[in-house]
């Protein structure tokens, strides 16, 4: 059943796919970060594993990057740089599966975790599995690029997996054959055929007993908590502040003004008020949160002075800062980043997480 647009909640979109889009993008000749700014993101900020992107900046930053590199065929493009690691939890529990059909399964449970615009249902008819892709709301301009991305991603993914190319596998897809199609031909290794009922990745029930190359049965079992632990916390805190918070996140310049976000969200400044009182927090509450988060992964990180560090997160002068922090920690920076900084016991990593 597809959800309606008007209930559907805004999980957002993983930045780490809009960093891979911005990158494809410079290599078309286009100013991507430019392009971003004027989108109000920051490019620093995407290329992370935890950020999210609300769903109206990664459609207005899909729809500006295939007009200003005329290539309508991003989407395509996109998915050849997918690589399983680049998709978190998912990807660690996928890769490390035992068998195709095994990582569809998990592919279908989870695909919320990065792509909650999309929906997957699966039907076995006669000697082929047919898994149908449709999208749980009207996504416009968005919604080619998303189903570009997706199905042929999950093309290439089988041969990532298996090692070798799914034999007997095709790709059906809803309408007429866009005119870009052509200059993907020679690269796309399977049969795609247009004018189908639904968008759908056809495989033969044969083949769904591919054994996965890099199958390990520990970390899979605790890879795949980790997707219930993360579906879990993404749905219940699809909230309106947690939209807030992603608008916060990755914007340009930083921090925002309260203005840039309700109009980024499509709401009036008070009607943003007004709903993040409703869940009992407000807009300086969470910059300051973010403030905090970006301030310990900067002292953390990297060997910026207090000064640039302030300047990041858009204070006056260190001094500034360090109240702040004080404030927030009990401690100065300084003292942070000297007790981040001190050896800790490391517990050994398994060796397939950290070939990941």
């Amino acid at each position: 059943m597809q959800t309606s647009t008007a209930t559907a909640p805004d999980l957002g979109m993983p930045a780490i796919y809009l960093h891979l889009l911005a990158e494809l993008l410079g290599t078309l000749g286009v100013d991507e970060q430019e392009l971003l700014h004027r989108v109000g993101l920051n490019p620093h900020r995407l290329n992370s594993m935890d950020l999210r992107v609300s769903q109206s900046q990664a459609s207005e930053f899909v729809t500006r990057a295939i007009i200003e590199s005329g290539e309508p065929g991003l989407g395509i493009m996109l998915a050849r740089e997918l690589k399983l690691p680049l998709h978190g939890t998912l990807g660690t529990a996928v890769m490390s599966s035992q068998t195709l059909a095994e990582a569809l399964d998990l592919m279908t449970r989870f695909l919320t975790l990065r792509a909650p615009q999309l929906e997957v249902s699966r039907l076995i008819k006669g000697d082929n599995a047919i898994y149908r892709v449709h999208c749980a709301r009207d996504l416009g301009p968005l919604q080619g690029f998303i189903l570009d991305a997706m199905l042929y991603g999950c093309v290439y993914m089988g041969s990532q997996l298996t090692g070798t190319l799914v034999k007997g596998c095709r790709m059906e897809r809803r309408g007429p054959e866009p005119g870009y199609i052509h200059r993907f031909r020679q690269q796309i290794p399977v049969p795609v055929i247009y004018g189908a009922i639904d968008d759908a990745l056809i495989i033969p029930v044969s083949q769904l007993d591919l054994p996965i190359r890099f199958s390990d049965d520990q970390l899979a079992a605790d890879s795949r908590s980790q997707c219930e632990v993360a579906l879990k916390q993404l749905t219940e805190d699809a909230g309106f502040a947690c939209r807030v918070r992603w608008v916060i996140e990755t914007s340009h310049p930083f921090p925002p003004k309260l203005a840039r976000v309700a109009a980024t969200l499509f709401v009036s400044e008070r009607t943003l008020k007004r709903r993040l009182q409703e869940e009992s927090i407000s807009f300086q509450a969470l910059v300051d949160q973010v403030r905090l988060k970006q301030a310990c992964d900067l002292l953390e990180k990297t060997g910026l002075n207090l000064g640039q560090i302030a300047e990041t997160l858009g204070y006056a002068d260190a001094a500034n800062f360090t109240r702040a922090f004080k404030r927030w920690t009990g401690i100065s920076p300084s003292q942070h980043r000297n007790e981040s900084r001190k050896p800790r016991l490391r517990e050994p990593q398994h060796p397939v997480a950290a070939a990941l």
